[in-house]
């Protein structure tokens, strides 16, 4: 199996640089409290210091959903709806002890990071432009269908993962308490996204490792080097 970007999204969005991880050996009983808590106190401090929407990580994506033709304050990235949340409720619901670590790391960071059951994605997984033919399937069990050109998460059967890049995810692959093996893709295009993403991607890795004993696979990806290779056939 494989994730990449497509060669048109690498042409459209050059400045994009992408992290990915991939484990076997999750359950849903890992107590994962203190490092959450960790990660929340750095995003709290930040945002005594300024709004989220001043961060140069949200900025950059605002940008890319300007020039995806979306308006940039009714669709935001995850990262972005995470931090108004955080900073409305200082807390963030309880999903799966992966999910809120995830959570709580993509609000340190302010990057989007998004978490699939790997054994639910037929293939690969590729970031690209939708036909408009692709099944999406809602968190309440209802199917929808991309528009056209929409950017994506697509798998060789042709659903959708996420629609609009890293807006919103879908209920098919998301991680459950059956879950065992996983594929986490953290994406940015800020100034200095080459080194935060390499450096979010190693706290993850090293956090899969101390909480859950997993020896994760993990790369940085760019323009010249777009695929991940991962095999699920261990888990």
């Amino acid at each position: 199996m494989y994730f990449q970007h497509s060669g048109e999204i690498w042409a459209e969005y050059p400045e994009l640089v992408a992290g990915a991880v991939f484990a076997t050996g999750i359950t849903g009983e890992a107590s994962a409290g203190p490092r959450i808590a960790e990660f929340g106190a750095v995003a709290g401090a930040r945002l005594a210091a300024g709004p989220e929407s001043e961060f140069p990580e949200i900025q950059a994506w605002r940008r890319a959903f300007s020039r995806m033709g979306l308006k940039p304050t009714q669709y935001r990235c995850a990262a972005e709806s995470l931090l108004r949340r955080f900073k409305k409720e200082r807390v963030l619901p309880r999903i799966h002890p992966l999910i809120d670590l995830c959570n709580a790391v993509s609000l340190a960071f302010a990057i989007p990071v998004g978490v699939f059951d790997a054994t639910r994605i037929a293939g690969s997984l590729e970031v690209r432009h939708a036909s408009g033919e692709e099944s999406y399937l809602t968190f309440s069990g209802e199917t929808e269908n991309p528009e056209a050109r929409e950017v994506i998460f697509a798998d060789a059967a042709g659903r959708a993962h996420a629609r609009r890049w890293t807006n919103r995810q879908s209920g098919y692959s998301a991680v459950r308490d059956t879950t065992t093996t996983v594929l986490i893709i953290a994406e940015a295009m800020h100034g200095s996204a080459a080194a935060d993403v390499r450096e979010l991607t190693s706290v993850l890795a090293d956090e899969l490792n101390g909480i859950w004993r997993a020896v994760p696979e993990s790369a940085v990806l760019s323009r010249s080097s777009p695929r991940f290779e991962f095999s699920t056939s261990t888990s």
